[in-house]
């Protein structure tokens, strides 16, 4: 029976580029792949594109409120998604029947949680039916692990806002950082803010 797998990790640590790779893997043994990501997720329009600039194009850019059932059309050798944090709870459960009851494995890739530890619905609903769960490495500027992502607005750290802010997108970039570096760097931006 095929599984439900969910890759996490922080910014920076290679989802991107892991999935671009498996759909290579696959389609160099002559398996056809369908490849989406959520239509939520503007950086690359409809390409999945890593860090090195390295990208493929999506066979589906999937809108929030769309079933992903209406896509599957044929018998895929797998199903990848980019960015999943960013499906709703309904869409990883057609995610996991897909896999059990058409015996496609499913593979996503995405986030864990948001720049002020709340969890994605997608992604929690992942943590919570995926088969296998497997955490993709990289490190803060420490040098530590990195489980977390700093919201940076024109470079400046900001702990409020929306869940949702692309990456490259209207000045707003991401840093990794490890927990540590996370709350003191969160502490001092307090600090700063009652200084005013």
């Amino acid at each position: 029976m095929a599984k439900l797998y969910f890759r996490y990790g922080a910014m920076n640590c290679g989802k991107t580029t892991a999935i671009i790779q498996v759909a290579h893997n696959y389609e160099e043994k002559g398996k056809k792949i369908l490849l989406l990501k959520p239509s939520v997720d503007t950086k690359g329009d409809d390409y999945v594109v890593n860090r090195t600039n390295l990208k493929r194009k999506v066979d589906v850019l999937l809108p929030p409120d769309v079933s992903v059932k209406d896509y599957i059309k044929d018998q895929y050798a797998a199903i990848l998604v980019d960015e999943a944090q960013f499906l709703n709870p309904n869409q990883v459960d057609e995610l996991f029947a897909i896999s059990k009851l058409n015996d496609i494995p499913v593979l996503c890739y995405g986030l864990r949680c948001d720049f002020r530890l709340k969890g994605f619905p997608g992604a929690t609903r992942l943590l919570e039916i995926a088969d296998d769960i497997e955490e993709i490495k990289t490190i803060c500027s420490c040098g530590k692990k990195a489980t977390i992502n700093v919201r940076l607005i024109n470079g400046t750290p900001t702990f409020e806002g929306e869940q949702i802010a692309i990456d490259g997108k209207n000045n707003t970039t991401y840093e990794s950082m490890c927990g540590s570096c996370y709350l003191k760097l969160k502490q001092e931006n307090m600090q700063r803010v009652l200084r005013r």
